[in-house]
């Protein structure tokens, strides 16, 4: 069992940025793929970034590419999300997520992610 705690969103201009934060509970945090979410008003629950166990893999998409940072810090069962370049469209609720699948590789399909965070709201304003 696994419990994720998220932190860091809050309101921003846009062009700013933002770092969300993920704390995960328990001694395997090493040994799940873990990937960040978030669903808009209104629209369905997206995938936005995913890394696999090490850290050594990792997916985005497209809209984010290039202006979104995920990185994971096993020693603290931590992963992040860097977000730069914010846009009014990146507003959401962002949800940490992981699974005990991958190991190398990632999944973008929320259907593959066991756990998952209570959200936090990130809100960019133009």
């Amino acid at each position: 069992q696994v419990q994720l705690v998220e932190s860091g969103g809050g309101l921003v201009q846009a062009g700013g940025s933002l770092r969300l934060s993920c704390a995960a509970s328990g001694r395997t945090f090493s040994r799940y793929c873990m990937g960040w979410f978030r669903q808009a008003p209104g629209k369905e629950r997206e995938f936005v970034a995913a890394s696999s166990w090490s850290g050594g893999t990792t997916g985005y998409r497209d809209s984010v590419k290039g202006r979104f940072t995920i990185s994971r810090d096993n020693a603290k069962n931590t992963v992040y999300l860097q977000m730069n370049s914010l846009k009014p469209e990146d507003t959401a609720v962002y949800y940490c997520a992981a699974t005990r699948a991958g190991r190398s590789s990632y999944y973008s399909s929320s259907d593959m992610f066991e756990y998952w965070g209570q959200g936090t709201q990130v809100t960019v304003s133009s």
